[in-house]
This record gives structure tokens, C-alpha cells and sequence, in this order.
């Protein structure tokens, strides 16, 4: 098939397009506007298969998004592209809503166009995925899980513009008839993460013996799932997935953030100890809690493992270690991020 992916060139984006033209026989567009968190860089190793294509365009742009699909002529559009950070959207609620809602409006409306032109098989082919998160559904309490039908709560500018993106999608396809496929996952981790989160962040700035800033008493908890495991997911879907259906993606291991932090920190200390042979978990730092900072979020992934046949193959352990080594072993990718300044946490209480 004819995969377009928005977002292409993000972290998880990025991980979708090396999966496909690695594991796959599919053919890919790589649609990306390449702002701060997108970087050609992530998809360099399968840049010159004669599967894979890139443009650089702005999903609110109609003009460039109507172009790019009907020069690839997608069967599948998968739609990743967005503003994604929690702290970020605090600071700067604007951009969100434009790239999030407007962005996703226009990638909806040119969908619809495109598809309305198909036929036959050609028509029955088409899929408009659209990938979003755990966090429009709230906080949870101590107990309980999100699933497909759990009411929309969201907390946050980003968790709201995404929940707004979700219904869009979901309206187009009731309104429209558009064959549209939607999942929410959990929280995201492994190579090529942005280090503006919390992964990447912690292992950066141990390293270079800064404190490691924890919200508060890092109390919040998290199911975590590993980026190669959540992009099979993402092909499961687009490929088998009943239309119409929203499918929750999660990792199936709840961790709270200190427990991450310190999981980090005795990966390093084993990996790459310190000089003074001190522990990294001496770097940790309690910092004034995000506003709004969501208790506890944690995914039922029942509906996909029984339809569609996913479970994830990493275990937290696993996938951490997987990334802490892979950190270590490619300093040069996310060594000029941090230098520029680009890595930070963002949303302290006033």
C-alpha cells in the first residue's frame, strides 16, 4: 500500500516510516513541516529506498497538503503530525489549537476531497488513521483503566487540542461516511526521542552531571510503551482495523516518574558510571510541579490485542535498557539538540 504519514520526521512518525520501509513492502510519503522536534536526521538509514519519499509541508497549509496527496495518491493516510508537549502547550497554548485542531480540519477536509475522487477498489482501500493519547481521558484514581469508551476529560491545552483532533475525526467519518481509524496510546519512549521529555531529558543531563528535575515528588504514574512496539500497533491498525473504531495502544507497565527516573540512573551507573563513582540517582531534584499535572494515566489495550492479534514485546526493563544504550551509542544525534538550548522542562507553577 501507499502510506502518507504526517509527522514523519518526529519521533514517532519517524519510528513509523523506518518500520515500514524496513519491516514492510509498503511505499511511504514523509509529509513533515520539520519545526523544532522534527529532524530529517530520524529517518537518514532508509532515506534512499526507492519506497520512501519526502516532502516538507505544513498540515494547515491545504494548498501543499491537497498537492502531496494527489501526486502520491495514498491509500492510507496516517496522521501523527502535531504539537505533543505537555509543558509547551502550558507556556503556549496558540500553536496547539492551530496545529492540532486547524491542522487536523485541514487534513480531514483534503481527505475527504481525495477520497470522494476514488473508485472503486481504490475507494474501498482508503483509510484515514488518525493517532492520538491516553491523556484526553483525564486523570485516573488509584484504580481502573482507560478504555474505548471511557468519556473524554481532558486537562490540559494539549490533551484538549488532541481531544478536539479526536472528535473532528470521529465526526468526519459519522457526517461524511470517511473510513476513518482512530488510537490513543500511552506515554511513548526509545531512540530518537525529542529530549525535551522525560526519558531522553533525565539521561542527558546525568550525563553531564546536571541535577535531574522531578515534578514535584514524582509521584505521577504512566503507562509506558516502547516506540517500535506502538508502530506495530499503528500497522495492525491501518492494515486490519474495523472502521469507524478507536483502538487504545498501551505498554501494559505503569511506572510512577521517580521509579523511571531512578531505573535510569542505575542503567548509567552500570553503563556509564560517574567519574567520582557516586550514584546518578544523587542528581535528582524535586522541582515546583506542572499546573494541572495529571495523577495517574493507564491503558486497557484489550480491544486491539483481541481483534487485531498486538501485544507489545517489550517489557519496561527491556525497553528502557534498549534506550538508555541506544542514548549512549548516539550522543551525536541528541548532543546539538541539548546546546541549542532545546531541551528543558517548561511547566513549573507560576
Amino acid at each position: 500500500m501507499r502510506i502518507f504519514v504526517t509527522g514523519g520526521a518526529g519521533f514517532i512518525g519517524s519510528a513509523l516510516v523506518r518500520h515500514l520501509i524496513e519491516n514492510t513492502t509498503h511505499e511511504v510519503l514523509n509529509f513533515d513541516k520539520l519545526t523544532y522536534a522534527g529532524t530529517l536526521s530520524t529517518v537518514e538509514r532508509v532515506a534512499q529506498s526507492n519506497r520512501y519519499r519526502f516532502v516538507q509541508g505544513d498540515i494547515c497549509d491545504a494548498e501543499a497538503v491537497r498537492a502531496a496527496i494527489a501526486e502520491f495518491k495514498p491509500d492510507v493516510i496516517t496522521h501523527l503530525a502535531a504539537e505533543s508537549h505537555v509543558d509547551r502547550s502550558i507556556d503556549g497554548p496558540g500553536a496547539f489549537i492551530q496545529t492540532n485542531v486547524v491542522g487536523t480540519y485541514t487534513m480531514l477536509a483534503e481527505a475527504r476531497s481525495y477520497w470522494q475522487s476514488l473508485k472503486g477498489d481504490a475507494k474501498e482501500r482508503f483509510r484515514f488513521h488518525h493517532i492520538s493519547t491516553d491523556e484526553v481521558y483525564g486523570s485516573l484514581g488509584e484504580e481502573g483503566l482507560f478504555t474505548e469508551d471511557t468519556p473524554y476529560d481532558p486537562r490540559s491545552p494539549y490533551s484538549a487540542s488532541k481531544a478536539g483532533s479526536d472528535h473532528l475525526v470521529s465526526a468526519w467519518g459519522h457526517t461524511f461516511g470517511l473510513p476513518v481509524l482512530i488510537t490513543n496510546c500511552s506515554n511513548n519512549y526509545g531512540p530518537y526521542h525529542f529530549p525535551e521529555k522525560l526519558v531522553p531529558l533525565m539521561i542527558a543531563k546525568a550525563l553531564d552531571g546536571e541535577p535531574l528535575p522531578v515534578y514535584g515528588k514524582g509521584d505521577q504514574v504512566r503507562d509506558w510503551l516502547f516506540v517500535e512496539d506502538h508502530v506495530r500497533a499503528l500497522q495492525a491498525v491501518f492494515e486490519r482495523g474495523e472502521l469507524g473504531r478507536t483502538y487504545n495502544v498501551g505498554g501494559f507497565n505503569e511506572k510512577q516518574n521517580i521509579e523511571v527516573v531512578h531505573t535510569i540512573c542505575g542503567i548509567l551507573d552500570r553503563l556509564r558510571p560517574r567519574a567520582d563513582g557516586k550514584p546518578y540517582a544523587e542528581q535528582i531534584t524535586s522541582v515546583a510541579d506542572r499546573p494541572g499535572h495529571d495523577k495517574r494515566y493507564a491503558i486497557d489495550a484489550t480491544r486491539i490485542e483481541q481483534e487485531l492479534g498486538w501485544r507489545p514485546e517489550e517489557t519496561f526493563e527491556t525497553g528502557i535498557e534498549k534506550t538508555v544504550r541506544w542514548y549512549l551509542d548516539n550522543e551525536s544525534w541528541w548532543r546539538p539538540i541539548v546546546e541549542r538550548g532545546a531541551a528543558q522542562r517548561r511547566g513549573v507553577a507560576a
